[in-house]
């Protein structure tokens, strides 16, 4: 590994409850936000005192918030968390105007933060997930209590691996493999099966259980008419923020984070290049840094417990210097 790719996060030995890869994910509801219904699921145990601070996760592109089970489950006693379904993914109605711009995005989640009415959050966010959420730190700091990026989906000057070639790539047999499925060319399963070689490092380690969740949540999206539009709307969305340049463009965003961040990559991601890891938490104020080996674009998918032990490490660190300031 490069040295300047060198863990720099470092993991809590706080005690996490076992993992149960047979738990099913969190129950939701529609909230409706500025006339539209946003999908969000409670991830934290509703019968304990809401003593827990808030959090924040939200998927990447194609996701949905049942991508976040094993790591909120993890996360569930140290942080009164919801996982958020972006417009037109998941449960969600598609969005106003079909604008499905990170931009948009970005509001979409202020909103949500604010309507909950217990801001700032901790939000985690993974890949387009991580994208948005780079914008709604830098644009409403005083709605980001910490910022967990995992394979943020940020634009590379290198055009033979910049990511919006690579998921550009992806998103063209992503689309078709939809179109398939719903004229019964190619099966739910089969698509399931297909994105998770792009996104783990290892598939054969996803457990049954998650592997029927995923392919039940595709069969369910096949009936949704604007999931194709919301998918393809958010490639563009990304696509078009590449080529931004200077300050409203996402590494412009990034340098005004103000939010203590955590950058978390896996070394064998293979949608955004593991080289710009380094770049990320450089340009992120006093972000922290921990590449993951033998994981792919997913670390909250495929190590959930590590990304867990890292994630409380940044609020054990964010608390201790909050005490330092008060003494």
């Amino acid at each position: 590994m490069p040295a300047h790719l060198a863990p720099a996060a470092l993991p809590s030995d706080a005690p996490l409850p076992p993992l149960d890869i047979d738990q099913p994910p969190y129950p939701g509801h529609s909230r409706v936000i500025d006339g539209r219904g946003l999908f969000v699921r409670p991830t934290a145990p509703t019968t304990e005192p809401a003593e827990r601070e808030p959090a924040l996760y939200v998927h990447g592109l194609g996701g949905s918030s049942t991508n976040w089970t094993d790591l909120a489950a993890l996360l569930a006693g140290y942080v009164d968390g919801e996982a958020i379904d972006l417009p037109g993914f998941g449960g969600s109605d598609p969005a106003r105007g079909n604008d499905y711009s990170l931009e948009a995005h970005a509001r979409v989640l202020a909103r949500a933060i604010e309507t909950r009415g217990r801001g700032p959050v901790h939000v985690l966010a993974n890949s387009l997930g991580g994208a948005v959420c780079v914008i709604l730190a830098a644009d409403r700091p005083d709605l980001v209590k910490t910022l967990t990026l995992i394979s943020p989906a940020m634009p590379d000057l290198r055009p033979r691996r910049s990511p919006a070639l690579l998921i550009g790539a992806y998103a063209l047999p992503v689309v078709r493999a939809l179109l398939d499925s719903r004229t019964g060319r190619l099966s739910a399963e089969e698509r399931v099966r297909g994105v998770l070689e792009i996104c783990f490092a290892d598939p054969s380690l996803v457990p049954p259980a998650r592997l029927a969740e995923a392919v039940a949540e595709q069969q369910r999206q096949l009936t949704v008419p604007w999931m194709g539009s919301a998918f393809a709307g958010s490639v563009r969305g990304l696509v078009r923020s590449y080529l931004r340049w200077g300050p409203r463009s996402l590494w412009g965003a990034a340098a005004r984070i103000a939010a203590p961040t955590l950058v978390i990559w896996g070394e064998q991601d293979r949608l955004v290049d593991v080289r710009l890891a380094g770049r990320t938490a450089a340009t992120i104020p006093g972000a922290r840094l921990s590449v993951l080996p033998r994981i792919g674009h997913t670390a909250h998918l495929e190590a959930p417990e590590q990304t867990a032990r890292l994630v409380l490490g940044l609020l054990e660190s964010r608390s201790a210097t909050g005490q330092s300031r008060r003494a």
